[in-house]
C-alpha cells in the first residue's frame, strides 16, 4: 500500500508539521518524517526521494520555510504527487514561503496548502484524497472524518444559540 513521505527543512518546522502525521495516523495511513534540506544536503535529498519511490511512497509532503525550496526541490527529482506546507516563519511570517511554493515553473507542479498549521492538516487530507483513489476503504475514512466535522459545527452552533 502506497504511503507518504513526510519532508522538512529544519527540524524548526516540527511543531507544525506534527499535525499533518496527526491527522495520516487518523486516517491510517502510513508515514515517513525526514529532515533533509534542499541547500545543505541536496544528495541525500534526491536519495530519500529515489529509495522512497522504491518502497511505494505514493505522495510527499514538504515543509516549505523561508528558503522554501525543498518542495521543489523534490518535486523535480519525481513525477509523484507533492504537497507544499508553507511555514509561517522568519519575518514575513510564511508569505514568502507561500510565494515561493506557488509560483512553479510549468511542468514541475506542487500543490500548495494553507500557510501554518492549518495547511499541515490539510496537506495530510489531501495526500489521503489522492491515495483514495486507489483505495476505497480510505475513502470511507474521508467520508467520516467530513461527518464527524459537520457534527462538531452544529454542536458548537447549538452550544452558542442556547448562550443567547
Amino acid at each position: 500500500m502506497a504511503w507518504v513521505g513526510i519532508l522538512m527543512g529544519s527540524e524548526s518546522d516540527w511543531p507544525v508539521m506534527k499535525g499533518t502525521t496527526t491527522v495520516l495516523k487518523d486516517l491510517g495511513i502510513e508515514f515517513e518524517v525526514r529532515v533533509t534540506s534542499a541547500h545543505r544536503t541536496p544528495e541525500e535529498t534526491k536519495q530519500y526521494i529515489q529509495d522512497a519511490e522504491a518502497r511505494d511512497c505514493g505522495v510527499f509532503i514538504c515543509a516549505a520555510g523561508m528558503a522554501a525550496h525543498l518542495a521543489g526541490a523534490v518535486a523535480a527529482h519525481t513525477v509523484r504527487p507533492v504537497i507544499g506546507v508553507p511555514i509561517d516563519s522568519g519575518p514575513l511570517q510564511g508569505f514568502d514561503a507561500l510565494l515561493s511554493t506557488v509560483q512553479m515553473p510549468g511542468g514541475i507542479p506542487v500543490a500548495t496548502v494553507a500557510v501554518g498549521k492549518a495547511g499541515a492538516k490539510n496537506a495530510a487530507y489531501l495526500a489521503g484524497q489522492m491515495l483514495s483513489l486507489a483505495d476505497e476503504s480510505l475513502v470511507q475514512k474521508l467520508v467520516d472524518d467530513r461527518a464527524a466535522n459537520r457534527a462538531k459545527v452544529a454542536q458548537q452552533n447549538e452550544s452558542v444559540q442556547a448562550d443567547l
